[in-house]
C-alpha cells in the first residue's frame, strides 16, 4: 500500500495535468486546444493554394496528433464551420438541423487567408518535438486577435471545465482598438444561429445568458421559428416542443420542419388557441428559450485561470503590440543584414577587390587579402566589419554576375533597404498607432470577405420579461386522498386536500412524524392515515411553522414540537419524532390553543389543561420537541385563537 498509493496521486495528477493543458482547456495566447493547432499547422505545412481531402488533412495531422482519426476529423469539421480558418468545400454538415459532415475521404478544405495573417510566422513560432520526436511542432501560435473569443470553446477537464461563448469578430477588433486607445469597452455575445439574448447576468463572461428562438407571430393561427437559440438545432427543438404538447403544456396542432440554409419551422396551434398567447408557453416549457451558464478558463502561462472578457481583450492588446513589434524588428534586422551584404557587394565588385585573390594559394590568405581589400572602406561597412562568413559570401559570387554587375540598379535596391528600414523606425516608434493601423487592415479584409464578413451582429441583445411557470398553468387539478387505501393523486377516487398543478411538488407528513417530498403523481401510496398533505413549494413552506403534538412513546407524556422545513432531497423519507412516537395532531397556523386530555389515574384530580402553541419556541427540524407535562396524555382537542 505504501507502493501503491504515490504511484496512482503522480498518474492522476500526471493524468490530470495532461488532459486540463493538453486536451479540453483552450490557450490564451493563440485560442485553440493542441488538436485544432495541430490540423492548423497542418494545413500550412500542406498549403499549395489548392483544396486538400480532409482525409489526407487528417492523416497528415496524425504525425503530430496520437489520439485516432476520428478525434481530429470531428474537430476539423467543428472549426471549418467556424468559418474563419479553414475554408470549406462538400458537405460539412448543417448547425441548424445537426445533420453531420460526409465522410473525410469526400470532402475537402483549405487555410484561409486570414489564418496565415492571423497565425502564421515561423520565425516567431516556438517549435517542440512531436510525439514521437520524428517532427517539429508549435508549441503556441503567436497568434494576433483574441481568438478564444471569436470561436468560443467548450471542453471537460479532470475537476474543471470550461465554456467560452463565440463573439463578432468585428466588435472583438474594435474592442481591441478601444483598448489599445485607453477606453472600455463592452462585448456581449454573438451566434452563428442568430437568435435574441438577454445578457443581464452576463458578469463579463463568467455569468449566464439567456437565449430565445425568434418566432414570427404575424399569423394569429400558427408560428414560425426563423432563428434558434445558440445550443439547439431544428431536431432537438421540435422534439422539446412535441413533448411539451404531449404533457399538455401546449395545444398545437402539428409542427412541420422546412429548414434549408435558412431555420423555418412551422407550428400550426389547435382551435381555439392563438399564437400571442403561446409564445410564453413556447419559451416556458421548450428548447425556445435556454439558459447557458459561462466560465471563461484558459491556460494562460501554462496554469489554468478564470479570466473575463476585458481581462483577455487587455491581454491580448498587448500581446499583439509586442507580436507586431517583434515582427518589425526580425525584419530590420534582415534588412540590415541584406543591406550590409550588398554594400559588401558593391565595394568587392566596384573596387576590383577580387583581384588581390589571384595570387593567392591557401584559403587562410584568401580571407586575409579580402578582409584587407576592405580597410580603406572601413566608414562605408560600418561598425559590423567584414566577419569569414562575409567573405565567404563574396567568394560564392558567380563571375557571370561580377561581368553584369550593374551600380546604379545596386544603388537603388539599396536606398529602398534603407528607406524601408526609416519606415520601420517610424513604426517601432509610433508602435500602438501602426497597431491601430494593423487592426483596421484586418477589419477592412474581413469586410471585404463575403464569407468571412457576417456584417451586423446575428444574436439581438435584449432583457426578457420574466415568465411565471405558474401563471401558464391555467388549469388546476385536484390532489385526492383516500385514508382507507393511502392511495394519494389526481386518478384517486377520496377527500382532495389540495389544489395543484403538473409542475408542483408534494409534501406528504404521515401519522408517524415521517415526511418526504415527491413529484406530482397520479396516483401513489403514501399510507394511510397522513397528518398533512399540501404543495411544497419552498417559499411557502419557510414562512410555515409546523406543530406537532405527540405523546412519547415509553412514558405516555405529550411534548409539542414546532419546526420550519426549508429543504429536502425528492423523494428521501425524514422524520421529524423519536421512533415509535404517537402523533396527536398537527397544525400549520401560527396561534392556536389546544387541551390535553390526560389519562384517568388514582389521586389524579385535573384530566385536561389548555396551552397556547405560540408561547414555545421554533426549533430546527432535528431538535427535539418541548415537554408539556408530566402526565400520560389520553388525547387533544384543538381549537382557534382569533388575531387581533
Amino acid at each position: 500500500m505504501a507502493y501503491i498509493k504515490p504511484l496512482f496521486d503522480k498518474n492522476f495528477l500526471e493524468y490530470a495535468s495532461y488532459v486540463i493543458k493538453d486536451r479540453a482547456i483552450p490557450d490564451l495566447e493563440d485560442g485553440l486546444k493542441p488538436v485544432q493547432r495541430r490540423i492548423l499547422h497542418s494545413l500550412f505545412e500542406m498549403d499549395d493554394g489548392k483544396f486538400h481531402k480532409v482525409a489526407n488533412v487528417v492523416g497528415h495531422c496524425m504525425q503530430y496528433h496520437p489520439h485516432g482519426d476520428a478525434s481530429i476529423g470531428d474537430a476539423l469539421v467543428v472549426l471549418a464551420n467556424k468559418e474563419y480558418f479553414i475554408e470549406r468545400q462538400g458537405n460539412f454538415g448543417n448547425i441548424h438541423t445537426g445533420d453531420g459532415a460526409s465522410a473525410p475521404r469526400y470532402i475537402e478544405c483549405r487555410s484561409t487567408p486570414l489564418a496565415k495573417e492571423i497565425f502564421y510566422n515561423p520565425k516567431l513560432t516556438v517549435w517542440a518535438e512531436s510525439y514521437d520526436g520524428r517532427n517539429k511542432e508549435p508549441l503556441l501560435f503567436p497568434a494576433k486577435i483574441p481568438v478564444v473569443l471569436v470561436m468560443g470553446a467548450e471542453g471537460i477537464a479532470v475537476g474543471m471545465s470550461t465554456k467560452i461563448l463565440p463573439h463578432n469578430i468585428l466588435e472583438v477588433l474594435e474592442a481591441e482598438k478601444l483598448c489599445l486607445s485607453g477606453k472600455k469597452a463592452q462585448l456581449f455575445p454573438d451566434f452563428p444561429t442568430g437568435g435574441l439574448m438577454d445578457v443581464s447576468d452576463y458578469q463579463d463572461g463568467n455569468g449566464k445568458v439567456l437565449v430565445r428562438a425568434k418566432l414570427d407571430t404575424d399569423d394569429p393561427k400558427r408560428i414560425i421559428i426563423r432563428e434558434l437559440p445558440f445550443g439547439s438545432t431544428t431536431e432537438s427543438l421540435m422534439v422539446s416542443v412535441e413533448a411539451a404538447a404531449k404533457g399538455g403544456r401546449l395545444k398545437i396542432q402539428s409542427i412541420s420542419d422546412f429548414t434549408t440554409d435558412k431555420v423555418e419551422i412551422e407550428i400550426k396551434l389547435a382551435r381555439g388557441v392563438y399564437s400571442q398567447e403561446t409564445v410564453d408557453a413556447l419559451f416556458a416549457f421548450t428548447e425556445c428559450q435556454q439558459s447557458i451558464s459561462v466560465n471563461l478558463l484558459v491556460i494562460r502561462d501554462g496554469l489554468p485561470a478564470v479570466m473575463s472578457v476585458t481581462e483577455v481583450i487587455k491581454h491580448h492588446a498587448k500581446q499583439l503590440v509586442k507580436i507586431l513589434t517583434r515582427e518589425l524588428e526580425l525584419e530590420k534586422q534582415e534588412l540590415q543584414d541584406k543591406l550590409h551584404l550588398r554594400t559588401l557587394e558593391r565595394i568587392f565588385i566596384e573596387e576590383r577587390i577580387y583581384k588581390a585573390i589571384e595570387k593567392m594559394k591557401t584559403a587562410e590568405a584568401v580571407t586575409k587579402a579580402v578582409i584587407d581589400g576592405f580597410k580603406p572602406f572601413a566608414k562605408e561597412v560600418g561598425p559590423r566589419g567584414v566577419s569569414p562568413e562575409d567573405v565567404d559570401h563574396l567568394l560564392r559570387i558567380p563571375i557571370r554576375r561580377i561581368s553584369l554587375y550593374d551600380i546604379n540598379k545596386a544603388k537603388e535596391e539599396m536606398r529602398e533597404i534603407e528607406d524601408r528600414i526609416k519606415v520601420i523606425n517610424g513604426h517601432l516608434k509610433n508602435i500602438t498607432a501602426y497597431t491601430l493601423a494593423f487592426l483596421d487592415g484586418i477589419i477592412a479584409k474581413i469586410k471585404a470577405n463575403a464569407e468571412l464578413n457576417r456584417g451586423a451582429r446575428r444574436t439581438k441583445v435584449g432583457v426578457f420579461d420574466k415568465i411565471d411557470v405558474k401563471e401558464l398553468i391555467r388549469e388546476e387539478l385536484e390532489l385526492k386522498y383516500d385514508r382507507t387505501t393511502g392511495y394519494l393523486g389526481t386518478a384517486v377516487a377520496g377527500e382532495v386536500v389540495a389544489k395543484v398543478s403538473t409542475f408542483d411538488r408534494i409534501l406528504t407528513l404521515r401519522n408517524n412524524g415521517t415526511w418526504t417530498v415527491g413529484d406530482f403523481p397520479e396516483k401513489a401510496f403514501v399510507g394511510a392515515g397522513a397528518w398533512w398533505i399540501g404543495v411544497a413549494d419552498k417559499e411557502a413552506l419557510t414562512a410555515t411553522v409546523f406543530t406537532i403534538i405527540y405523546k412519547d412513546p415509553a412514558s405516555g407524556f405529550p411534548f409539542i414540537k414546532r419546526c420550519v422545513i426549508e429543504g429536502w432531497i425528492m423523494n428521501k423519507e425524514y422524520t421529524l419524532l423519536p421512533e415509535g412516537a404517537e402523533v396527536l395532531h398537527v397544525d400549520t397556523r401560527q396561534k392556536f390553543s389546544f387541551t390535553l386530555r390526560y389519562k384517568p389515574k388514582p389521586r389524579l384530580k385535573l384530566l385536561t389543561e389548555t396551552f397556547k402553541a405560540q408561547d414555545y419556541a421554533v426549533r430546527g427540524l432535528k431538535a427535539g420537541g418541548i415537554r408539556l407535562s408530566n402526565k400520560e396524555a389520553a388525547g387533544v382537542e384543538v381549537k382557534e385563537v382569533k388575531e387581533k
